[in-house]
């Protein structure tokens, strides 16, 4: 087989699965449309919204993996949840229940042998158990207070064998339950930056210029008359490319190394009677230490300036912010 050949054969296998994966999510997406599907969707998300305690997902092989998925999903997202293998659960996992919690089962059979000893004990503990199935006459199904239809026609496995479009059907069906019920909460971005703090999501909403600002002593800061050799210290100094200018009232203005370059371009005659009021610009960029300090980054840029003065309300310099500390923050 030739080089270009066996390259094809591979490309057309690989649309092939996919062209199977996303039939099986348009057969889930049409079943909306029927009215019992649709009534047990809107049931599952109730009792899950009205869960007093916590929401259980379980599953075994590949609907197990599945299943710590929509665990992950539901915790960033606003609903409390664990996963509970279905084999470790009978050997004492099953400690972690209580009555107050939900249920969520996956399965693609919905008759291994795991179930069948499982459910029994989640009857007796009196739990909700909404079930993600791929057979709706198994056990599992005839068990389950509500069930959610995951069957698909075939797999993408060209064998119809290994679990593939039936669990991409599972992991659909998890997703929109989680999203369901984030919009029920009115879960914010705000909420998910707080649970992702780590993430460019959670920097983004939750870091506050008064997080990343240089403050104190290592503001650069001169007077009007502050002589132009003492200016060049400052700003060497303190390493942040500038420094603030102040007078009696607060801020006067800023000087930057780029005003200092300008300036010797220009005129080296009188440089030694050069004071900080004649090169300083007197309007500044000046921001609260409350923004957003992704707000503070897009002023930089859309200014193309790379310092801002940080002001209180009464006009004193309370910080100075440099673009590199808010690019080193991944911002």
């Amino acid at each position: 087989m030739s080089k270009s050949k066996a390259l094809r054969e591979i490309i057309s296998q690989g649309r092939k699965v996919v062209a199977i994966e996303k039939s099986a999510i348009a057969d889930i997406e049409l079943r909306f449309r029927n009215e019992k599907f649709a009534n047990s969707f809107s049931e599952a998300v109730e009792t899950i919204y009205k869960c007093k305690g916590k929401v259980v997902v379980t599953g075994i092989g590949k609907s197990g993996i599945i299943a710590q998925k929509i665990v992950a999903t539901f915790n960033s997202t606003g609903t409390y949840s664990i996963f509970m293998h279905s084999a470790d659960s009978l050997h004492g996992d099953l400690g972690v229940l209580r009555k107050e919690d939900v249920i969520l089962f996956l399965s693609k059979s919905g008759d291994t042998s795991e179930i069948k000893q499982l459910i029994p004990n989640f009857k007796l503990l009196g739990t909700k158990i909404i079930s993600i199935v791929g057979n709706t006459d198994s056990e599992l199904a005839n068990l389950s207070d509500i069930i959610l239809d995951a069957s698909v026609k075939e797999e993408a496995c060209p064998h119809n064998l290994a679990p593939t479009s039936s669990t991409t059907a599972a992991l659909v069906l998890g997703d929109a339950l989680a999203i369901s019920l984030l919009q029920k909460r009115g879960f914010t971005s705000e909420n998910f930056a707080f649970i992702h703090p780590g993430g460019n999501l959670g920097k983004r909403l939750l870091l506050k210029v008064d997080d990343l600002m240089t403050k104190g002593r290592d503001i650069p800061l001169v007077k009007l008359n502050t002589k132009l050799k003492d200016v060049i210290y400052m700003i060497s100094s303190k390493r942040l490319g500038c420094a603030c200018v102040t007078d009696n009232s607060g801020i006067a203005g800023i000087i930057t190394d780029g005003d200092i370059r300008r300036l010797l371009e220009k005129n080296l005659d009188n440089i030694k009677y050069t004071i900080a009021k004649d090169l300083m610009n007197p309007d500044p960029k000046i921001i609260s230490k409350d923004m957003a300090a992704y707000t503070a980054l897009d002023i930089m840029e859309k200014n193309k300036i790379t310092q801002l003065i940080v002001g209180d309300k009464k006009n004193k310099p309370v910080g100075m912010i440099h673009m590199h500390r808010l690019i080193e923050e991944g911002l």
